[in-house]
């Protein structure tokens, strides 16, 4: 046990140490083009229900974020010397060096489809995937003006393209679904993903980042919705729920599947699949490792309780407290992260080891690297 705690130092050591030291990255790309949920959202929910929700929470700066500070899309704006991503409902925005299209919320799956399945629980926002995929044919008019010129921009642009997943299946969860229904929402979800990701293709895209879902039963939401009194249904070695791990876990592994599909299908292109499970993990395993006092279960921002997740009172709304101390936790506000576990999975994706290549790998000296 001891020996295993010195090669997760070890590797600790050297990760930071490769980050560190590392040469910048090449100025490659031109523009970010951004979708998902609100692990990437950098304002469009805030602009999009402006004035039209009660008691919207306060987000601290910057602007809009579910988080003390930068997301991991923050970071690889950063790292490949771009500015940090507009939100695309900030309509008169230049959008030339990129956009962000994520919403707080969204889905891989259309609205419809909770609605044909009886899955009240949604928010009647209509935020897909395929919606923001429309934001996206807006915005492009306002950046190319013909398919050729279309294709040669975006072909030196990077996109990323997720998380998505993690919503619809919370969503089927607050639905009572069983672990056994809610399985069989992956396929529908990946293959969603799938085509999003073939609409890009073929606008001319050729770098694609995919990130896969977190690790659901780790996160406070989840362990305060969702307690059990079986000690079995608790993974021993993090303290995480292990139906909610199992399901994303079956969700990655589907997607990277058929994102090898279609990289054989588009061999002119790069997909990368960018590992958010793994690192989250390894918090939740050894949060000492990494610098979390606090470990990975126990959040920052919040009304209290064993996780401080109180629905009634979530972080930033009355009644809610934050820690003095953000970069000692993992968990902002009971579902999205600290700003320092962000950056730490954005230079794991940057530099490796949870990004399949590393986008350091696609770029250097100004050439795409196969």
């Amino acid at each position: 046990m001891e020996r295993g705690g010195v090669v997760w130092g070890l590797m600790w050591w050297w990760m930071v140490a490769v980050v560190v030291t590392a040469e910048p990255l090449p100025r490659y790309y031109n523009a970010i083009f951004s979708f998902g949920d609100s692990f990437s959202d950098t304002g469009n929910f805030v602009i999009i229900n402006s004035g039209k929700l009660p008691n919207m929470p306060k987000f601290p700066p910057p602007y809009a974020r579910c988080s003390n500070g930068r997301l991991v899309i923050d970071f690889l704006a950063e790292a490949f010397g771009l500015p940090l991503l507009a939100p695309s409902a900030n309509t008169g925005t230049n959008f030339s060096q990129g956009a962000n299209f994520a919403v707080m919320g969204a889905t891989a799956l259309d609205l419809q489809y909770f609605k044909d399945n009886n899955v009240w629980s949604i928010p009647p926002f209509n935020t897909s995937m395929n919606v923001q995929l429309g934001w996206f044919d807006q915005v492009k008019q306002t950046v190319c003006s013909s398919p050729q010129e279309c294709r040669e921009f975006f072909g030196k642009a990077l996109f990323v393209f997720g998380e998505f997943g993690g919503n619809d299946y919370s969503f089927a969860w607050k639905a009572e679904w069983s672990l056994e229904k809610v399985k069989t929402m992956v396929p529908k979800v990946v293959a969603s993903m799938i085509g999003g990701i073939e609409r890009l293709l073929d606008e001319g895209a050729r770098h694609v980042v995919v990130p896969g879902n977190l690790p659901a039963g780790c996160i406070p939401i989840t362990l305060t919705m969702y307690p059990s009194d079986d000690r079995a249904d608790y993974d021993p070695r993090t303290g995480c729920l292990k139906k909610y791990n199992n399901v994303a876990l079956y969700h990655n592994a589907i997607l990277r599947i058929a994102l090898d599909q279609l990289q054989r299908r588009r061999p002119d292109s790069r997909i990368v699949y960018a590992d958010y499970y793994t690192p989250y993990i390894q918090f939740a395993r050894t949060p000492h490792l990494y610098g979390y006092k606090r470990g990975a279960l126990r959040a920052c921002c919040g009304g209290g309780g064993p996780y401080n997740y109180n629905m009634s009172a979530s972080c930033g709304l009355p009644g809610a407290t934050t820690c003095d101390d953000p970069d000692a936790h993992v968990s902002w506000d009971g579902i999205h992260l600290t700003e320092a576990p962000y950056r730490f999975i954005a230079n794991t994706w940057l530099r490796g080891p949870y990004a399949h290549p590393p986008l350091a790998a696609l770029v250097r000296d100004d050439v795409v690297v196969y």
